[in-house]
């Protein structure tokens, strides 16, 4: 068989039919998203039925995160010479049969054990999507078909969030890990049938991803990802609570807010991929001083419902940094592409741990739940703090700055 160039992306030949690909690896982002997402939504319920306060729950969420931490460059190292599209079935086969064992977890401990599982395949497989992705378009839309991949993670936050948590309040919340697992095993039967069979990189080697680590430009676009990103996890995680206590909504009102949430992630993640097509880094640093403006907006908002709504949706909308800085990585990566855009998921998946902890700490003390948007405002300007540096490191090294 015949090798790809060191860290190539760009195919020869693109694919006759890039959209019906598009949607198959879409199909493992709506997946993974359903999970990663609702079960912030299913925390109240869950954290009752194992017997265990809100601020602890929280726990199982940063579980899930450390193990898309891990899993991700490890994955990205020992499966560098494998097919992608062999390794995308092999990791939704992971993720769905962990995501079935949530459902079933006993207690608290077991719960923490099998969302760390469940996580370990979410980074690599969005990493070697979007290199899939990329691969089947010309280069100067590669942002624009990333954004179609990731669209599945947005469109699980309009539809299979809120249906997770509806089944967690009707059947139970056992149900929204179940629906999971039925997920898992359509994407691969999709990504079987349509994704398409590339070259392996047979000139690849774990020393050569590795590489990625000395490379200053990848410390700091993970850096943004990492610190910026957690801001919204931060708010997101505590939203089904600040509803439930501080707006006083009832129950069924819950996954209307978070239907909001994926509408404006679903918006942000459209228009940031054009954006980072056009002008990749100012896209970026707007994304995170918006992040920034309407987390603060958010603890004042949570008294009345039509302003969450409305500032919810406005949240939703940074998720789009995602996009931006996954071609980022493509570009400052060098030869070890699999690598960067693995560890791009590891960065935000440390945000998702990093924000419900730095929340959770701060709810411990007697904040009420709404004032974790302080925690978010934080983290979206250390994020913001991280690309200027960036920025003036790019200037740099262009010349531009002696």
């Amino acid at each position: 068989m015949e090798s790809l160039a060191p860290g190539a992306v760009i195919n020869a030949a693109p694919a006759r039919r890039p959209g019906v690909v598009l949607f198959a690896l879409a199909m493992g982002s709506f997946a993974i998203g359903t999970t990663e997402f609702a079960t912030m939504s299913l925390l109240p319920y869950f954290s009752q039925d194992l017997h265990i306060d809100p601020a602890t729950a929280g726990h199982v969420i940063s579980a899930y995160a450390l193990g898309v931490v891990v899993g991700a460059p490890t994955i990205a190292v020992l499966a560098a010479r494998l097919s992608r599209k062999f390794l995308l079935i092999m990791l939704m086969l992971v993720f769905g049969i962990a995501n079935g064992l949530s459902a079933l977890a006993p207690d608290y401990h077991w719960m923490l054990f099998f969302r760390f599982i469940s996580g370990v395949p979410h980074g690599a497989y969005f990493g070697v999507a979007s290199l899939v992705g990329a691969s089947i378009v010309p280069v100067e839309k590669r942002a624009q078909a990333v954004a179609r991949i990731m669209l599945g993670l947005t469109i699980a936050t309009v539809i299979g969030v809120p249906a997770a948590n509806w089944m967690g309040q009707v059947i139970g919340w056992r149900a929204g890990f179940g629906l999971v697992a039925v997920l898992s095993a359509l994407t691969m039967g999709l990504v079987w049938v349509f994704a398409p069979k590339q070259a392996r990189d047979l000139d690849a080697h774990p020393m050569r991803e590795l590489g990625a680590l000395k490379r200053g430009q990848v410390w700091l676009t993970l850096g943004i990802g990492a610190i910026g990103f957690g801001g919204m996890f931060a708010v997101y995680t505590y939203v089904a609570s600040t509803l439930l206590t501080v707006t006083h909504v009832t129950a069924g009102f819950v996954p209307v807010v978070l239907c909001l949430f994926g509408l404006g992630m679903t918006v942000g993640t459209l228009f940031c991929g054009w954006a980072a097509d056009k002008a990749q880094m100012p896209a970026i640093g707007l994304c995170l001083l918006w992040s920034a403006f309407w987390l603060g907006v958010y603890p004042f908002a949570a008294h009345n419902v039509w302003a969450i709504s409305l500032v919810v949706f406005m949240i939703g909308g940074g998720g789009g940094l995602g996009i931006m800085l996954q071609t980022r990585l493509m570009d400052v990566a060098g030869d070890a592409q699999t690598m960067a855009a693995a560890l791009n998921h590891s960065a935000f998946n440390f945000a998702n741990a990093l924000g419900p902890l730095l929340a959770g700490m701060v709810i411990a003390r007697g904040a009420a739940f709404n004032e974790t948007g302080y925690v978010g405002v934080c983290l979206a300007l250390g994020g913001f703090a991280i690309w200027i540096v960036s920025l003036l490191d790019n200037r740099r090294r262009a010349g531009l700055i002696k």
